[in-house]
């Protein structure tokens, strides 16, 4: 009896009823209840952050070892110290000891690389470029990849090993050229044929030799003209070229004779002269009528007469014409088979000079255009190549000069620079228009994540040795980062006044901006300027010599080219090799 009553003592207890008798029990019993469920959730919240910690350090860790292996290799490149002599077309001679600083810059330079590339994998993979706020790829360029091609080489010399190689597959298993897309031959030549170019002097790979043949034969019947002076649009597929409506039927200047470097290149690396022909017959036909100030109009006729009245620029579409003249002889390795480029650059320039004028009150030099005899004071941020080409080409003058033409980059760079620091957000303009009084007004707004500006540092700092150049680049990497860098890549800026941001990460950002900012904080031995030339989308390009007689017979000789032309080393047998 005693046990049976004790039992049931015990079992009133998950009785509801003795509680509802007891309002101060149910009171208490209550308040456990809550208490405990609190402790469990918080518990239960606890473990899992710590989990999401446990995640996040274990993924720091991860790339803290990919850095400290990365910065093993780049042991080989940098060393504690260089000498690094400007033979050719560098000036002086500087010793090289690494900065700290740059080291931290260039790797954060190589972070955004990794962002920017990373948001094109997740959400564009394939694609010509990325729209980053609406996380979706779009083919600009006909669907040939354009950003995965344009970025090879700027992987490749990071040291980004892995990326290099998830793109190296797509381009042997799925990039096809065979498209009814007409595409730019221009953009195309200095995408495509320059961006495979490049990743196969880098890499040693014939894979990218073979797509650079392809797709320039798909490139070639632009050139059947009566002049020679190709048209700027051709189907990939059907083979069938001609011009935009709105140039009235004319070529542009920049469109149609800047592929010299590309496909030289391509006959000295192939051995079959008829890319190089093609190309070097334009310049031979615009030289039999080039004017004395070697100035010429954006529009010309492929089918006659060549000169048509219109803009003279050093901006859009007529900018790569003169960068190419004097590349092209630097590609040469600056041999007498290439003094015809050199002379027609010389003569160009001199035209130049009759183009800069001075704002007031500060006197910024700017390089202004003009329509027949008239002058119109603007200039592009496109025109912002200026200042590096004519540093690098100023060591082919004598001393006076070369001096005098390096003063004028100088002053035009620090103009350049000012374009960017002259705007709320920090980012250049497309266009900058100039009046008496009031120096610099932007144009038109947009900021489209150009490199020109950065280009011409980098040319600046390598061939002055001046830190002042680093530092400005500096200062534009970081109005990129907080104006266009977002969680799904970069966009540009639809005004610079405002930091109204766009929806397109172009695909020249990790071709040319993030390269060039890149190696304005890497070693001089990194691609060296006696032993590379970078086309006009950043893609470095192996300097062959020239012996044979260029312009004046065609192609020349480029079978006998390509016999001397040594296969680039791979990584492993040592990378960018002075040799």
């Amino acid at each position: 009896m005693g046990r049976s009553r004790s039992s049931a003592n015990r079992w009133k207890y998950i009785n509801p009823s003795y509680y509802l008798k007891r309002p101060k029990r149910l009171a208490l019993l209550f308040i456990v209840f809550v208490f405990g469920t609190f402790f469990f959730w918080d518990r239960q919240t606890l473990v899992r952050d710590h989990q999401e910690e446990i995640s996040k350090l274990n993924e720091e860790v991860i790339r803290l070892q990919d850095l400290l292996e990365e910065l093993k290799n780049d042991q080989s490149v940098s060393g504690e110290k260089m000498n690094f002599s400007r033979s050719g077309g560098d000036v002086g001679k500087m010793d090289y000891t690494e900065d700290p600083v740059d080291a931290q810059r260039r790797e954060k330079v190589k972070d955004a690389m990794r962002h920017a590339w990373s948001s094109y994998e997740k959400y564009a993979w394939g694609h010509d470029e990325l729209q980053p706020q609406t996380k979706n790829g779009v083919d600009s360029f006909g669907g040939l990849g354009a950003t995965l091609i344009d970025s090879l080489d700027t992987l490749y010399i990071m040291g980004l090993d892995e990326q290099f190689q998830r793109a190296r597959e797509w381009v042997a298993n799925s990039l096809d050229f065979n498209k009814n897309y007409d595409a730019s031959v221009f953009e195309t030549t200095i995408r495509v044929v320059g961006g495979l170019l490049s990743a196969y002097d880098l890499s040693g790979d014939e894979l990218f030799l073979e797509k650079a043949h392809d797709i320039a034969d798909r490139l070639l019947p632009a050139w059947n003209t009566p002049t020679g002076i190709p048209y700027n649009i051709i189907n990939l597929s059907h083979g069938n070229p001609h011009n935009h409506g709105w140039t009235g039927g004319h070529s542009i200047l920049a469109d149609s004779a800047s592929e010299q470097l590309e496909f030289i290149a391509l006959s000295q690396r192939t051995g079959d002269p008829k890319y190089q022909q093609k190309a070097e017959n334009v310049i031979l036909e615009i030289s039999r009528i080039f004017p004395d100030d070697g100035l010429l109009p954006i529009h010309i006729n492929p089918e006659g007469e060549v000169v048509v009245y219109s803009t003279i620029t050093f901006g859009a579409m007529g900018d790569s014409f003169y960068e190419y003249l004097l590349k092209v002889w630097i590609q040469g390795n600056r041999t007498a088979a290439v003094d015809s480029y050199r002379k027609m650059w010389e003569t160009s320039m001199k035209g130049l000079l009759s183009l800069v004028r001075r704002t007031s009150p500060s006197s910024f030099a700017y390089i202004s255009e003009k329509v027949g005899d008239s002058f119109i004071d603007k200039m592009d941020e496109l025109a912002c190549f200026a200042p590096g080409m004519l540093a690098l080409g100023s060591s082919g003058y004598g001393p006076d000069e070369s001096q005098k033409f390096l003063s004028l980059a100088e002053e035009l760079a620090w103009t350049c620079y000012n374009f960017y620091q002259s705007t709320p957000t920090k980012l250049a303009g497309e266009n900058y228009v100039f009046n008496n009084g009031q120096d610099m007004t932007v144009g038109t707004s947009w900021n489209i994540l150009r490199p020109e500006t950065v280009e011409s540092l980098f040319y600046l700092w390598r061939l002055t040795g001046n830190k002042t150049y680093q530092e400005w680049g500096w200062n534009i990497f970081q109005a990129f980062e907080k104006n266009s860098r977002i969680e799904s890549g970069y966009v540009g800026l639809k005004d610079v006044n405002t930091g109204v941001q766009d929806n397109m990460m172009q695909s020249f950002f990790l071709a040319e901006t993030l390269k060039y900012l890149y190696l304005l904080y890497s070693p001089p031995s990194v691609i060296p300027l006696d032993k590379w030339v970078f086309n006009t989308e950043a893609h470095p390009i192996k300097i062959v010599s020239r012996n044979d007689r260029a312009m004046s017979s065609g192609a020349g000789n480029s079978v006998e080219q390509q016999k001397s032309y040594k296969r680039p080393l791979t990584r492993r047998e040592g990378r960018f090799s002075n040799k």
